[in-house]
């Protein structure tokens, strides 16, 4: 239709704004306690960083492969193991560059398409790439993001803010 926006156009400046603001949360881990755990069952900080720093890159490959399986061999996905803040950050800014290009460059028709998640043969999506991409790409990032302010809030260190200052005045 003339005159309509395409939608990557419309979901551009969301993922802009909470790829940054992840990137802040990131940037502030403290380095030297990377085995912390606010609870026994809770991911390690290095490895729900790293988890988080890797996000962007599944949100590139949501929005251009029909499908992945996490438990195959040749899977794209490539787990990023945290060693300091800085490392990640670098990481990320990797992966969010990438991710922002992907989205970019994925069409209307694209986002209809069917696209599914498994791990062997247990399914776990099978939908729309638009929704996968709202679910697995940005509503996860932001569901981990939070998670991770809670670590770092326990740890005592400065948390950024994410919509607005944080009780630290950053």
């Amino acid at each position: 239709m003339p005159g309509t926006i395409p939608l990557s156009e419309l979901l551009l400046p969301e993922l802009e704004s909470e790829l940054a603001k992840t990137r802040r949360i990131l940037a502030a881990l403290p380095d030297g306690q990377l085995e912390f755990k606010p609870h026994e069952k809770s991911m390690a900080l290095a490895k729900l960083a790293g988890h988080i720093a890797e996000l962007p890159a599944f949100t590139s490959i949501i929005l251009t492969v029909p499908s992945l399986d996490v438990a195959a061999p040749n899977s794209p996905r490539k787990p990023v193991v945290m060693e300091t803040a800085g490392q990640l950050v670098a990481q990320f800014d990797l992966a969010a560059e990438k991710a922002v290009a992907a989205l970019k460059n994925t069409s209307d028709a694209a986002f209809e398409e069917t696209w599914s998640l498994s791990r062997g043969p247990m399914a776990i999506y099978s939908g729309t790439r638009y929704g996968a991409y709202r679910a697995f790409g940005v509503n996860h990032i932001i569901h981990h993001r939070a998670q991770l302010g809670s670590y770092i809030r326990l740890l005592n260190h400065p948390l950024p803010g994410t919509y607005g200052p944080s009780a630290d005045g950053m």
